[in-house]
């Protein structure tokens, strides 16, 4: 009978253990899930790409912007929710206009370039079409879809990034991009 209780408490502190040592291996694991979101980190140098502007070819390399304030934004004409984001995009470009160093990127994502254009067009929208022909700005920023923005200090810092559609023209969002300006 002691053998017994023996080697049921023993059973049963094994299992105990085993259950704490798996409790705290999930913890670990859910936050490692969260340190590694997905994308290019907030708060490290930014990933550096080269696009070329759809309507003239001119292609524009990010290293050489350093010193401004970078609005990068991935769409599509074929997706809604970044035609809804499109107006204030184009507010807060009349917003900074004067302003040479802010300067606004918008990159066309898995769509024809004549499609954007057609697109910024029909809407008089002012800001330049982009594309990135070999998918290669995409990847360096982790894309997950569109619309998605990601805002880069003079320092070449990524300081903002936001997956989905955002009110551009916001106080908020304003008040975001005055205060990297003034830095």
């Amino acid at each position: 009978m002691l053998k017994t209780k023996s080697l049921v408490l023993a059973v049963l502190l094994v299992a105990g253990l085993s259950l704490i040592i798996y409790t705290f291996a999930q913890k670990r694991d859910n936050q490692d899930d969260r340190a590694q979101e997905p994308g290019a980190p907030v708060n490290i140098s930014a990933p550096e790409i080269e696009v070329t502007e759809a309507a003239t070819g001119r292609k524009i390399l990010s290293s050489n912007l350093k010193g401004k304030v970078l609005f990068i934004n991935f769409w599509a004409s074929w997706c809604q929710s970044c035609k809804e984001e499109m107006p204030s995009i184009e507010n807060l470009l009349k917003r900074f206009l004067d302003n040479q160093d802010f300067v606004i990127i918008t990159i066309l994502f898995r769509d024809d370039p004549q499609n954007g254009i057609s697109y910024m067009k029909q809407n008089r929208f002012n800001f330049p079409v982009m594309i990135d022909t070999d998918g290669k700005a995409a990847r360096a920023y982790g894309l997950t879809g569109v619309p998605e923005t990601y805002i880069i200090d003079k320092k070449g810092i990524l300081r903002e990034k936001v997956i989905g559609p955002a009110p551009w023209d916001s106080p908020e969002a304003l008040a975001i991009i005055t205060k990297l300006l003034k830095e």
